[in-house]
C-alpha cells in the first residue's frame, strides 16, 4: 500500500482510471445489457473505489426502481432525498433516514434537461475515498453510465417507432387495396362512398362488386380494434367474400363461410358487423343480411322509411352462426339504400346527447334529392357541428349509399 500522502493519491487516481475503463469498456460493447451495465457499475465501485454500501435508483416509467443494491435491498426511494438532492450532490446526515441508511454519506442525483434521471446513494469504509474530489469522480461515473442507459432507451424507441411506422404504412396499403376504385353510376345505379379514418388505421371495410349485368353486391363492415391486426383480419375478409361471389355461393353460404373464416383467423377475439346485399335490378329485389350491424336504410321515393335488420349475430364470435335469416325487399324506384359505421351516429352533444340514428335518418330524409356525394358532405357538417364543431371523430366514420333508379 503507499505510504506518503502522493503515493496515496497516485494510488486513488490510478483506481479511478481503472474503474473509469471499465465502466466505458462495457457501455461501448453493443451486446451489454441495460442490467450487465448496472452490475459492472456495482462492481466497479466495490472492487476498484473500495465503496461498501451502494444503491442505484433509475427512473422508468415515471418510477425511481432500485437497480443495484449492495449489500441489501433498501426499499424504495426516500421521498425526502428526491425534495432536498436534485441538483447537487448532498451528504445524507440529517436526513433521519432511520436504521436501513446507516452508513450511507451520499447522495448523488444524475439528471438530463432539467429532469433527474437517477439516484446514486454511496457509503464508503475507506477515509481516504471519501473527500469531495471522490464524490465529483463518483458523480462522474454515475452520469456515464445514466446517460449510456438512456442513450440507448431512446435508440430502442426510435427502432421501435421505424418499426411500427413502417407496420403503419403496409397496413395503409393494405386497407387502400381493399376499397373499389370504381363505384358504378349509370341508368339503373347510382353508388358513393365516404371515408374518414379516426386513426392512421381504421377499422371500417367497404365493397362493391357488380356480379353481373344486372346484380350488385353492396358490403359495409366494421372490425372490432383499429390498426395493422384490423387491416389484415379485413384483408382476409375481402378474400373470403370474392372467392365466396366467384363460385356463385348464395348469401346464407357466405354469411356462414365468412363467419367461419373470422373464427379460425381470431379465435373469437376480434368480431366483424357486416351489412351485406345483393340488388337485382332486373327484379328490383334487394336481398340482404345484417350481421349486427348498424340497420341500413331504405328510403323510398314515397312512403315510410325501413330499416333492414334482418340477418344474425355479428361475425367471428363464435364457430357456428346462430339463426341466419335472409332478409328480402322489393325496391320502389327512385329509393335511397343508405349504408353507415357506427361512427356517423355515436356523436355526442355538450349535454351527452347521441346524434344517433334518428339524427341520421332526419337529415337524409331532408336532403333525399342531393347527388350522393354532397349528401354525404351535408351529414358531416350536421356531425361536426352537433359535436360542437370538432372534424376529430370518436370513430371511423363510413358511409356507402346507393341510389336505387
Amino acid at each position: 500500500m503507499p505510504n506518503t500522502a502522493s503515493d496515496k493519491r497516485l494510488f486513488l487516481k490510478e483506481r479511478e482510471l481503472s474503474a473509469l475503463l471499465e465502466i466505458t469498456q462495457a457501455i461501448t460493447q453493443d451486446e451489454t445489457s441495460e442490467a450487465a451495465l448496472y452490475k459492472i457499475f456495482q462492481f466497479t465501485l466495490i472492487g476498484q473505489l473500495g465503496v461498501r454500501r451502494l444503491v442505484l435508483y433509475v427512473l422508468t416509467d415515471g418510477v425511481y426502481r432500485e437497480e443495484v443494491a449492495f449489500p441489501v435491498a433498501v426499499g424504495p426511494l426516500p421521498a425526502v432525498v428526491q425534495d432536498q438532492c436534485c441538483a447537487v450532490p448532498c451528504v445524507m446526515q440529517g436526513l433521519d433516514l432511520g436504521p436501513a441508511w446507516a452508513g450511507f454519506e451520499t447522495v448523488i442525483p444524475v439528471s438530463l434537461g432539467g429532469r433527474v434521471l437517477a439516484y446514486a446513494l454511496i457509503g464508503t469504509a475507506q477515509a481516504d475515498y471519501a473527500s469531495q474530489e471522490a464524490t465529483k469522480f463518483l458523480e462522474t461515473l454515475a452520469n456515464i453510465l445514466i446517460g449510456a442507459v438512456e442513450n440507448r432507451r431512446l435508440t430502442r424507441q426510435r427502432v421501435a417507432a421505424a418499426a411500427l411506422r413502417r407496420e403503419i404504412e403496409i397496413a395503409q396499403d393494405v386497407q387502400r387495396l381493399l376499397f373499389p376504385t370504381h363505384l358504378p353510376n349509370n341508368a339503373a345505379v347510382a353508388v358513393a362512398r365516404t371515408y374518414v379514418p379516426h386513426t392512421e388505421i381504421g377499422g371500417d371495410y367497404f365493397d362493391v362488386v357488380e356480379i353481373d349485368a344486372d346484380r350488385l353486391l353492396l358490403c359495409i363492415a366494421d372490425v372490432s380494434g383499429k390498426g395493422v391486426a384490423a387491416a389484415l383480419l379485413m384483408s382476409n375478409f375481402q378474400a373470403g367474400l370474392r372467392t365466396l361471389l366467384r363460385q356463385g355461393a348464395d348469401l346464407a353460404i357466405i354469411a356462414h363461410e365468412l363467419n367461419h373464416l373470422i373464427f379460425r383467423n381470431a379465435g373469437g377475439e376480434k368480431f366483424i358487423t357486416a351489412f351485406l346485399g345483393i340488388y337485382d335490378g332486373r327484379t328490383r329485389r334487394l336481398r340482404f343480411i345484417n350481421a349486427g350491424h348498424n340497420d341500413p336504410i331504405l328510403l323510398p321515393d314515397q312512403g315510410p322509411p325501413q330499416f333492414l335488420k334482418t340477418g344474425t349475430v355479428m361475425l367471428g364470435i363464435i364457430e357456428e352462426l346462430p339463426g341466419l335469416e335472409v332478409g328480402e325487399v322489393l325496391v320502389p324506384p327512385r329509393s335511397l339504400l343508405f349504408t353507415y359505421t357506427d361512427g356517423l351516429t355515436e356523436v355526442f352533444d355538450a349535454e351527452g346527447n347521441e346524434f344517433g340514428e334518428e339524427g341520421v335518418l332526419r337529415v337524409i330524409a331532408q336532403n333525399r334529392y342531393l347527388p350522393l356525394p354532397r349528401l354525404h358532405e351535408t351529414l358531416l357538417r350536421e356531425i361536426q357541428a352537433f359535436g360542437g364543431g370538432t372534424d376529430q371523430f370518436a370513430d371511423d366514420v363510413t358511409i356507402l349509399s346507393c341510389r336505387l333508379k
